[in-house]
């Protein structure tokens, strides 16, 4: 009877262990990870897209008895982390972007890349995928992934760059957030700023800047991407990271009202409802801003694999003209701050299972 219960209990446990760690399918092309503005190696001290210990979320389990991994995906899994200007526009970043994707497909004899962006490298892997494709003549892209994408602006740049005497204001913030790093060679911290507004911020510097021209640039294009997808992010209360915490209070994001342009003159496509306590944005971005291609629903298992699966019910949303549900819509938001999802601490987030989720997503469509 002892026997039978230990091997019943024996049974049990491996029933759970192959259920709990059973893993990602391997994407037949590598997955290039784009950071976000004031990323570089790390982010505040940590790998940017890491776990709460730094551990890289792509980094295969691929040597003898190594545990500084994620056990989530295939040991044969291939990717990168790339790195590009940590304070520049998107159309600087994304070509620097577009070379290192480029290093990484002759690394592994690759033909095609799937590019995952958080923030800023939500628009960096945009302007990538239309270099690739002009310099291959066909779609390299097979799956763009937005997670936290500013795609219709986020207020908070707009804020900055208002504050007189704007270009010093904007150098002065953002060197109080990442130190000495902004100053380094080829960072611009006005130039990243302008990025995210959504009109052209300045009509006198003698260039078109802004979401809304870019979007013009780089729209939606299945000859450029195979398929665009994105994560949403929004989070409430005292769970949001303090720095996130912070903005909220000082100034209202209420990110999801609808409208076609900047209808309040936010910095931000859309405009809001009047409610900023309304898990309408991460704390940088408001959730109007944040959906390109399908919007997808990321699933919480116990003792099972994640999973992340296509919200079709709203449709696909080009960067361009979202519709008003699509804007607006709280459904498969995930209720994470904007750098709990990249491994910023304090989380409660598992980066390890989220990624791992989302490497199986996209094997399935690459």
């Amino acid at each position: 009877m002892k026997k039978l219960l230990i091997a019943s209990c024996m049974a049990a446990s491996l029933l759970i262990s192959s259920s709990v760690f059973a893993g990602a399918a391997k994407t037949t092309y590598p997955i290039v990870y784009a950071h976000g503005m004031g990323g570089f190696d790390n982010l505040l001290g940590l790998n940017y897209w890491g776990d709460d210990y730094g551990v890289f979320v792509g980094d295969a389990c691929d040597e003898f008895l190594e545990i500084t991994c994620n056990s989530n995906i295939s040991s044969s899994q291939k990717s990168y982390a790339a790195q590009v200007q940590a304070f520049q526009s998107s159309e600087v970043r994304g070509l620097d972007l577009a070379n290192d994707t480029e290093s990484f497909m002759a690394l592994t004899g690759a033909t095609r890349v799937n590019l995952v962006g958080h923030s800023q490298g939500t628009i960096d892997v945009r302007k990538a995928a239309y270099v690739l494709k002009q310099r291959k003549g066909y779609a390299v892209v097979r799956v763009l992934v937005s997670i936290s994408g500013p795609h219709r602006g986020s207020p908070i740049a707009k804020y900055m760059l208002d504050l007189s005497p704007g270009i010093i204001s904007v150098i002065d913030a953002l060197a109080r957030m990442y130190g000495n790093i902004i100053y380094q060679a080829g960072n611009d911290g006005y130039a990243a700023a302008k990025q995210f507004v959504y009109n052209d911020w300045s009509a006198t510097d003698g260039k078109t800047t802004g979401m809304k021209a870019f979007n013009v640039l780089y729209p939606n294009s299945s000859a450029v991407v195979y398929r665009y997808v994105s994560l949403i992010t929004a989070q409430e209360g005292l769970s949001v990271n303090p720095a996130m915490w912070i903005t909220k209070s000082l100034y209202n994001i209420d990110g999801d009202g609808y409208c076609v342009d900047d209808c309040d003159n936010d910095g931000a496509g859309g405009k809001g409802d009047g409610n900023r306590s309304n898990t309408d944005d991460d704390g940088l971005v408001g959730i109007n801003s944040q959906q390109l291609g399908w919007r997808l629903q990321y699933n919480e298992c116990f003792l099972c694999f994640d999973s992340i699966t296509t919200n079709t019910s709203l449709g696909e949303a080009s960067a361009n003209n979202p519709t008003s549900a699509q804007m607006t819509s709280k459904a498969s938001v995930i209720q994470q701050d904007h750098f709990d999802v990249v491994g910023a601490p304090p989380d409660t987030f598992n980066e390890m299972e989220f990624y791992g989720a989302l490497t199986d997503y996209i094997a399935y469509y690459d």
